[in-house]
């Protein structure tokens, strides 16, 4: 169920994010508040993190975490082409999906990385499972922010 969820949110998220043009991601949610390219980025730097977490490897976005996470949207031009966050934010989706498909059953329960044995004895919800459990809210909460963003395309 959980990753039925994830799936369904990244694929309506991918679906939002490609449905709109570089031009309206560029622009804000609502006046005063974060353009569709920073909550991209934002959602590429925060699901980076899980890499690791998950025993997956190293993070790939790291150079995104400044720019999309410790500040806030500068409401000016970034290093990053919206182009090239689309393709940063399904790349990412593909190396999820590859690793979701391959992990058994069992092993979601597994410690996630960060967390000593000691205190997975004491607490085992700190499993794998429960770090894509905790980002499906994170997900669905930016996924209703762009909704938000005009569109001249059509309602989605």
């Amino acid at each position: 169920m959980v990753l039925t969820s994830w799936n369904k949110y990244i694929t309506q998220t991918d679906e939002l994010v490609n449905h709109f043009s570089d031009e309206e991601l560029l622009s804000e949610i609502a006046p005063g508040r974060n353009r569709g390219i920073y909550i991209l980025g934002h959602l590429i730097a925060i699901h980076d993190k899980m890499l690791p977490l998950l025993g997956m490897g190293s993070e790939v976005n790291a150079d995104l975490f400044e720019v999309f996470v410790t500040n806030p949207d500068s409401k000016r031009a970034t290093a990053f082409a919206v182009k090239q966050l689309k393709e940063r934010w399904s790349t990412q989706n593909e190396l999820f999906a590859n690793y979701f498909q391959r992990v058994k059953t069992d092993e979601w329960f597994d410690k996630h990385t960060q967390v000593s044995e000691e205190d997975f004895k004491k607490d085992p919800k700190r499993n794998r499972l429960n770090i894509v459990l905790t980002r499906i809210p994170h997900l669905t909460y930016h996924f209703g922010q762009l909704k938000l963003l005009k569109s001249d395309k059509g309602q989605i």
